[in-house]
């Protein structure tokens, strides 16, 4: 099998180069979005260090806070982590005495999740943080 080359006109030329001249790297919405990102990142950690919580932590804790218990499936659509990812933190806050897991007194194939005592002060000690 051979492969054809594909002969340009100068005209499709000119445009190609004319669009890679025109092409800024800072004005790209997807750079743009990396160094919001990458900004907000710096200012969480910087506010939250003394937790030593990730953002992705931050945001189960406040949404446990918020509901009380729910199943890990559940808290990790509502807070838009995957299922890897959620489960990840959710182990971590398990280690570190924030979480909890119960049966569902309804669904037995289910397993809830809750704050513990510690996890309740500690959300509320971060959220009380984050909202200043």
């Amino acid at each position: 099998m051979t492969i054809a080359k594909v002969r340009r006109k100068p005209a499709e030329d000119a445009d190609a180069a004319e669009r890679a001249a025109a092409y800024a790297l800072e004005d790209q919405v997807g750079f743009l979005l990396r160094c919001a990102h990458q900004r907000a990142s710096e200012i969480f950690n910087a506010v939250m260090e003394r937790f030593a919580v990730t953002p992705t932590q931050f945001a189960a804790l406040a949404k446990l806070d918020d509901l009380g218990s729910v199943s890990q499936n559940q808290l990790g659509r509502l807070t838009r982590m995957d299922p890897a990812t959620v489960s990840g933190v959710v182990g971590r806050l398990i280690a570190r005495g924030f979480v909890r897991q119960s049966p569902d007194a309804r669904d037995a194939r289910l397993v809830l999740l809750a704050l513990t005592p510690a996890g309740r002060a500690a959300a509320s000690e971060m959220k009380a943080v984050g909202a200043e």
